[in-house]
């Protein structure tokens, strides 16, 4: 029987091995739906079934990831979601663990958009060593957005009350529709052209995706790598993520944070002075300590080739050597001497002489074991000879003969045992212990 055929699966492996071959071999995918058989325990994790008019699959979203889920899923609800193909062990049932739950309409755009971040992800994009930082000290600020939207008032509120000193140069752009890729691209292109602002804020209000989806664009996210001016992007609120918010050199969660970053009140320049300073005294510190230690490095390493140094560690060495010789010649010795006594030992025990006296004993003890054997053997013959002539005496009729009894045979030889056997004139044979009668039968009484 081969290898293979002797090993025997246990259910609970089987399905462990199936598990991680399904979560291994597929990863993350994308799935679209109808919702069935919804339950929310007390636990908080969602159970449903996913459903098409053919098929349908067991799912679990844990309390975690369903906590992000910005609506209430219902039966008969179509979604897309983002998960992973694993196996419930205990039941060996195949199900999906969700980690994302969209509404069919916007699941479609957030699929799209998944595909452009990783797309631009891979082309380097939104490479940390890419960003550019800030200038240090801020004068002017151009913002592209729409003159007349609730962004642009946010942005100059923040900044009247904390440095009315910064300029605002305004680049004019649609936010919303498909013409606004076009505007937000050309106003990034005007702005490197004159060089007039110390950074760009590219920024709109909230909205729903498909409002926002104008700054989930290609082209707009190449020209925004490629802006020679830094670029802060604050689009929608905190919860929304744009392409331009991974390609900007700065995120702001809400265009009024965008101001708050790129000014400055006087209380937070001093405490940036501060700062700097315990920094420049931090860095001066590390720097003493960085000297130091290679300085203590170098004086070992110098020690480490200090010729004497050297000689002591080899002489050491020798040392240690030596006595390692020594002890392992010492215990190969008495390991060959031991042998030689068990090999001295084991050749006296098979020495004839041994093995002459060994059987001379063995048959000394079996002739006496012999002896007592045939003693026994005869007291067992003798007293089964005695007791079987006694029982043999016991039942002889000469025995009974002795005893008075006789014998009765008529002419033809038969044993008497009853009077009706015999007729008057019959002759009769009687045996007794000394002897036979013979006599004629006158009379029979029966």
């Amino acid at each position: 029987m081969s290898e293979s055929a002797n090993q025997v699966y246990t259910v609970s492996r089987l399905n462990g091995e199936v598990r991680q071959l399904l979560e291994g071999q597929f990863g993350r995918i994308w799935l679209s739906g109808e919702i069935s058989n919804f339950s929310n325990p007390s636990s908080g994790h969602w159970y449903l079934t996913l459903k098409d008019s053919h098929s349908q699959i067991r799912c679990a979203m844990f309390r975690t990831r369903n906590q992000q889920v910005t609506f209430r899923p219902i039966n008969g609800q179509q979604v897309l979601v983002r998960a992973n193909i694993s196996v419930y062990e205990p039941r060996g049932d195949y199900q999906l663990i969700i980690e994302t739950m969209l509404p069919a309409g916007d699941g479609l755009l957030a699929q799209q958009f998944e595909a452009l971040k990783m797309k631009l992800a891979a082309a380097g994009l939104f490479a940390a060593e890419s960003k550019r930082p800030l200038p240090s000290s801020i004068q002017r600020i151009g913002v592209i957005t729409s003159p007349t939207g609730a962004a642009i008032r946010d942005v100059l509120k923040v900044l009247s009350r904390r440095d009315p000193s910064i300029e605002v140069v305004i680049y004019p752009a649609a936010v919303q529709g498909d013409q606004a890729p076009l505007q937000l691209i050309r106003a990034l292109a005007l702005a490197n052209m004159r060089q007039e602002v110390d950074v760009l804020l590219l920024t709109r209000g909230g909205g729903s995706l498909e409002d926002l989806w104008g700054f989930n664009n290609e082209a707009l996210a190449y020209a925004i790598y490629n802006s020679e001016l830094p670029v802060i992007s604050a689009v929608g609120h905190e919860v929304d993520i744009s392409i331009s918010d991974y390609v900007a050199d700065l995120r702001a969660p809400t265009p009024s944070a965008a101001a708050e970053m790129l000014s400055r009140d006087a209380t937070e320049k001093q405490q940036k002075l501060r700062t700097a300073k315990a920094r420049l005294l931090q860095g001066w510190q590390h720097w003493q300590l960085l000297i130091r230690q290679r300085l203590q490095l170098l004086d070992h390493r110098l020690q480490r080739q200090d010729p004497l140094r050297q000689l002591q560690q080899l002489a050491q060495r020798f040392d240690e050597q030596q006595l390692r010789l020594t002890s392992a010649l010492r215990e190969l010795l008495q390991h060959k001497h031991q042998q030689q006594l068990t090999l001295s030992g084991r050749l006296n025990a098979q020495h004839p002489r041994h093995r002459l006296a060994l059987a001379s004993k063995r048959l000394e003890y079996l002739t006496q074991q012999l002896h007592k054997q045939t003693q026994l053997r005869l007291q067992q013959a003798q007293q089964r000879l005695s007791h079987g002539a006694h029982a043999l005496e016991n039942v002889s009729p000469l025995a009974t003969l002795s005893r008075g009894y006789s014998i009765s045979r008529n002419a033809a030889g038969e044993i008497v045992t009853d009077a009706t056997q015999l007729q008057p004139g019959d002759t009769l044979r009687t045996l007794v212990q000394h002897g036979e009668v013979i006599s004629t039968v006158n009379k029979v009484h029966s």
